[in-house]
């Protein structure tokens, strides 16, 4: 029996009254947002937040932008927006150097302190804080969600048409129901994200939303429609290696052994793309996190 996750509409929420709720129960919220070479958007989107949920209607209470390892002004951009940038080889730098986007998400967690952690992707152009507020307000109004995970009035992308929604239908069907499997805006309590391994690669939105069904359960797992969403269009070219990762995290999480742990990407016409597969431990198995976080 497939069980259908509750739905909400972001523009359905009261920030005055998201406001009363986190006061009551004591809740801290950050948003992280992983970022590599995107000043051309992380400022507007950090600016929005900080504009609309910090300083006029304090909602949230870090916004962090953790860098991994830009080429061009995105630390600079993100900072004089009003974020706290970081840089990923930071944190936790005991744990070895990687990158990634899951690698960055694992990182934010690690560095943030919120109780809430909510993440969103840093390429989002005409950002909406209604996409921060639909994200946390399950997870305010009530204890019984842990989880959410937002969608928005787009088609589904081509690695979620092409491999996310196939290897859904045949090897983990009870997530059908979730209409954007890949989306990079999602929230969740830190008592459960810290319980969890993280792809350092594409394949972190899929291996989490798994691992979350997994370990608690479809019905504390709330979706919310964002509205729209508009975010760069990657040539077809660009989309094979995170294709792979998805299919590889995928295949992973099914129990599929694989003979390594890197991927040569071969394609006529194109340079040869070595891709990672690696996986960040839960961040409770982290001594120097315990220790931080004790």
């Amino acid at each position: 029996m497939v069980v259908t996750p509750r739905a909400y509409r972001a523009a359905d929420f009261d920030v005055e009254v998201l406001r009363a709720a986190k006061s009551d129960a004591g809740t801290s919220i950050s948003v992280c947002i992983p970022a590599r070479d995107e000043e051309a958007t992380i400022g507007a989107i950090v600016g929005t937040i900080v504009r609309d949920l910090v300083d006029r209607q304090p909602l949230v209470d870090e916004v962090l932008v953790v860098d991994d390892r830009s080429r061009d002004r995105t630390a600079a951009e993100a900072r004089g927006a009003g974020a706290r940038v970081v840089g990923a080889d930071e944190v936790l730098p005991q744990c070895g150097a990687a990158t990634g986007k899951g690698e960055a998400l694992w990182k934010s967690l690690a560095a943030s302190s919120g109780d809430i952690v909510v993440w969103c992707d840093a390429d989002v152009r005409g950002f909406d804080a209604r996409f921060v507020v639909g994200l946390v307000a399950p997870l305010l109004l009530g204890d019984d969600v842990d989880f959410v995970k937002g969608w928005y009035l787009r088609d589904g992308g081509r690695v979620t048409e092409l491999v996310a929604r196939p290897v859904i239908a045949l090897l983990f069907p009870h997530l059908v129901p979730f209409a954007q499997p890949l989306s990079g805006e999602y929230a969740g309590r830190r008592s459960l994200l810290e319980r969890l391994p993280f792809a350092t690669g594409y394949g972190v939105d899929l291996g989490l939303l798994i691992d979350v069904a997994g370990v608690a359960g479809m019905e504390r797992i709330a979706q919310v429609d964002l509205g729209v969403r508009v975010h760069r269009n990657r040539p077809l070219d660009e989309l094979s290696p995170q294709a792979v990762a998805v299919l590889r995290t995928a295949l992973d999480r099914a129990g599929v052994t694989l003979s390594a742990f890197q991927t040569l990407l071969r394609r006529p016409g194109f340079d040869d793309v070595t891709i990672d597969h690696d996986e960040r431990p839960p961040l409770v198995d982290i001594p120097a996190y315990a220790r931080r976080s004790a």
